[in-house]
Formats: C-alpha cells, sequence, structure tokens
C-alpha cells in the first residue's frame, strides 16, 4: 500500500523510498512507500514532477499501490520527489472551486452528481430537483467571489479510508483530492455557462488571478 502524503501534507517535496521499478510494454513505472503525486481520479488530473532525476510523466492509481509511470528507470532505495508545484496548485484550485460550486448548488436545491476538473474543461454537473431554485452564472460568480472572501480555512479529517475535507463551517464530504488551505487561494472563479439539459444542471467553470 502506498501511504498517500497529499492527504495531510500540502509539501511539494520529500524523501521516499522506491520499492520497485520495472518496464511494461516499454514504459518504466516506480512504485513508492509514500508518496507526494495524487494519481489521476475522482475528476482530477494526476501530477508530474520528478523521483531523483527521472521525470514523472503520469500517476495512476492500481487498488491500494500509486504507479508512478517515468522517463527513466530509477534505482530501489531512498530518492528525493518532487511535484510540480505549479500543476498541483491549478489543480488543487480548480478541485476547491467545484467544491464551492457544489456546496452553493445545494443550498438551492440542486444535487451535485459528477463533477470534472481538468483544466480548460473544469465543470460541475447537478441533477434538477422537483422546487429548486434556478440560478444564473451571474449570481453564481457574485455568490463564490462572497464565499472566497470569507478565507475560510481548509478542515479535514483523517480516516482509514478517504479524507473529509470542509471549509470553515461548510459542510464537508469525503474526497481523496487536492484542495487550498484557505479558500482565497482558489482566486477568481469564472462561470463560463449554466445550461439545463435532460434534467441536468451544468455549469462550466475556470479559475483567475
Amino acid at each position: 500500500m502506498t501511504e498517500r502524503l497529499y492527504f495531510s501534507s500540502d509539501d511539494t517535496e520529500a524523501i521516499a523510498c522506491v520499492t520497485r521499478c520495472a518496464e511494461e510494454n516499454g514504459q518504466w513505472f516506480a512504485i513508492l512507500d509514500r508518496t507526494l503525486f495524487h494519481p489521476q481520479g475522482g475528476g482530477q488530473p494526476g501530477d508530474s514532477g520528478w523521483i531523483g532525476a527521472s521525470r514523472v510523466l503520469k500517476t495512476l492509481q492500481d487498488g491500494d499501490e500509486i504507479r508512478h509511470q517515468i522517463d527513466a528507470p530509477v534505482a530501489t532505495g531512498s530518492a528525493e520527489i518532487r511535484i510540480d508545484a505549479d500543476r498541483r496548485q491549478l489543480h488543487t484550485r480548480l478541485h476547491s472551486a467545484g467544491h464551492l460550486i457544489g456546496y452553493l448548488g445545494q443550498t438551492m436545491g440542486h444535487r451535485p452528481v459528477q463533477a470534472h476538473h481538468r483544466p480548460g474543461e473544469s465543470k460541475v454537473t447537478f441533477l434538477l430537483e422537483p422546487g429548486a431554485a434556478p440560478f444564473d452564472a451571474a449570481w453564481l460568480e457574485a455568490a463564490l467571489a462572497e464565499l472566497i472572501g470569507t478565507d475560510l480555512p481548509r478542515v479535514v479529517t483523517l480516516s482509514d479510508a478517504m479524507p473529509t475535507i470542509g471549509f470553515g463551517q461548510l459542510p464537508a464530504f469525503p474526497c481523496g483530492g487536492t484542495h487550498v488551505a484557505r479558500l482565497s487561494a482558489i482566486g477568481t472563479v469564472r462561470i463560463g455557462a449554466v445550461r439545463e439539459k435532460k434534467g441536468l444542471l451544468t455549469v462550466s467553470y475556470d479559475v483567475g488571478d
């Protein structure tokens, strides 16, 4: 089992032990005892970065292990690991903004059913519940700016399974992604569109400075 350091740490560098490195179909994969690299999943892209001098191209979950696809083999044993901090920061801001959009939609009576936090494609989808109140992009942007302005801190509750993530007194939810330490780090959220189709309400969004 790979220990997921990103559940409780915002560090971008650490020391880990390479327990296995093997070639599969012309690609090299490394397994670590502990990792800062978030694997692709839960609507969030995987991290990239470095294990020693080898570039981590992709990070994937495989059962209890996290597989790091690398551009060159690494020796087993102790190694410095470092994630691409700029890439992680963008994913973290988008993911955290998605949480707030989900929360605000719920306050209007809608039920979030899916979220996708990939840069340029971020969206939250709600099930249109009977009696739910409509909202538009202008209202949502203003409500998000007000929430972000409160600068509530991240609250993490760790368990044997998935952490529970919240901000201040806002409702907390089980989530395996990465999240900003305080809401102000999200910056500005721009709503691209709010669309209704076949009983679903989809909000597309992006983040700015």
